[in-house]
């Protein structure tokens, strides 16, 4: 469940008094749009798209206009543009008309579960307004913290300094930057990010904006409820999988997901909001769905989601994962033992095809459940690699897509096809 855009993010970061730009929304008038302009020297009309569709300004879905007539043609232009990213293509429903904030600097914040560090994460720099997957070490940090004492405006002030950043802008983020993680602890969030945060001028000293906004819910906790968001605002067209997933969904147990790329070739199996972000961007076209099946979901339930996953994915996947961090009360025997037998399940059905397995996970019942599991997939003849706890996930992931290309080059396919008793023919036949 995510928001993108500041036509629904102001409203939420009015709840902490976080500074945000003005808005309006699709339905302004050009008088409105015009009292902006005379305030604010410019307006900015963006497409307004359910969840994150990649950055709109490259693909130049963004209007800097000076003038009502201006801004009414590109609310025209954007109303119901499409944005393809990868093999998704969304479409708008709307636009906003934005305030143009003046600033000298551009700043990025996120607060995240850190798989690296177990705990929550700041991550910041003063260099925003750009892709910060671009800046180097010494411009951009991430900085855990506590979570029962929470993010504090020293943890923001000690992470401003070590990356170098002038006094006048530390002194404002320390002020409102904490507010964010009262956002996110206090409505069920796995991530809030904002970029970029304008650094505006006033009155002798610099002021925070927030100018772009996203954020992922943990749709399973009641705490998002509170912001009184239209259930509609999370609706999405449908496949025949999600339809298939969502079916089972219960008050015990999570069932999310998202089909990122119907030609992927990794599907990951997922356990928590905060692993399903960093797993899905770090997998990028790579991967077919979006997931988070955490919850502690009894073994029934967590049998049939992998079956429904089996019998979409597995065909056209060469690798097969199944991640998390590390659980607080989810049962990992109960779970890893659902997986195990649907995957037995499924081999039984439509006979065996090449396919490497990657495990990452911690949590209760840790080594019982990958007992189960190594045992299935020894007898299957499935090859695996198995990651404990202390592992980034962020790496398990790489190792998954360095073997995925492995066995797309064809020699992969072919050794795993050997190993597992396959002959060529039929292995060929299946990765067709």
């Amino acid at each position: 469940m995510n928001i993108t855009g500041m036509l629904w993010g102001h409203k939420l970061l009015k709840r902490v008094d976080f500074p945000a730009a003005e808005i309006l929304g699709p339905d302004a008038t050009p008088d409105a749009v015009e009292a902006m302009i005379a305030k604010w020297g410019q307006v900015i009309v963006k497409p307004v798209f359910r969840g994150g569709v990649g950055k709109k300004g490259k693909a130049g879905l963004i209007g800097f206009c000076d003038t009502a007539k201006k801004a009414m043609a590109e609310r025209e232009r954007l109303y119901f543009a499409e944005h393809r990213v990868g093999n998704v293509v969304a479409k708008a429903e709307g636009v906003t008309f934005e305030s143009a904030i003046p600033a000298q600097y551009e700043v990025y914040v996120s607060i995240g579960d850190s798989t690296a560090h177990r705990a929550p994460a700041l991550t910041i720099t003063h260099h925003g307004g750009v892709d910060v997957e671009d800046l180097g070490s010494d411009q951009i940090i991430t900085m855990p913290f506590d979570a029962y004492t929470g993010l504090s405006g020293h943890v923001v002030s000690e992470a401003l300094k070590k990356i170098g950043a002038p006094a006048e802008v530390i002194s404002p983020l320390v002020q409102h930057v904490p507010k964010l993680w009262e956002l996110f602890r206090a409505y069920g969030m796995s991530l809030v990010e904002l970029n970029p945060i304008r650094m505006m001028p006033q009155k002798g000293r610099l002021v925070p904006v927030a100018c772009d906004f996203k954020c992922s819910f943990d749709g399973d906790d009641p705490a998002w409820r509170r912001f009184d968001l239209p259930e509609s605002l999370f609706a999405e067209d449908l496949s025949p999988f999600e339809q298939e997933v969502n079916a089972l969904r219960t008050y015990q147990g999570q069932s999310d997901v998202f089909v990122t790329n119907e030609k992927g070739t990794i599907t990951a199996m997922t356990f928590g909001g905060g692993a399903s972000t960093l797993v899905t961007e770090l997998l990028g076209d790579a991967g077919t769905i979006s997931s988070d099946f955490g919850g502690n979901p009894p073994y029934e339930k967590m049998k049939a989601i992998a079956q429904i996953v089996y019998k979409y994915w597995v065909p056209q996947s060469n690798v097969l994962m199944m991640i998390g961090g590390k659980a607080n009360n989810t049962d990992i025997y109960e779970t890893f033992r659902a997986m195990a037998d649907a995957l037995r399940a499924h081999w039984n059905a439509h006979g065996p095809k090449p396919l490497y397995v990657v495990v990452g996970r911690g949590g209760p019942n840790l080594i019982r459940g990958l007992g189960y599991l190594r045992e299935t997939l020894d007898n299957l003849k499935i090859p695996y690699s198995m990651f404990g706890y202390d592992s980034d996930i962020s790496k398990v992931v790489t190792f998954a897509r360095e073997m995925d290309a492995w066995i797309a080059s064809g020699g992969g396919r072919a050794e795993i096809a050997r190993v597992m008793g396959i002959k060529e023919q039929e292995a060929q036949k299946k990765a067709a």
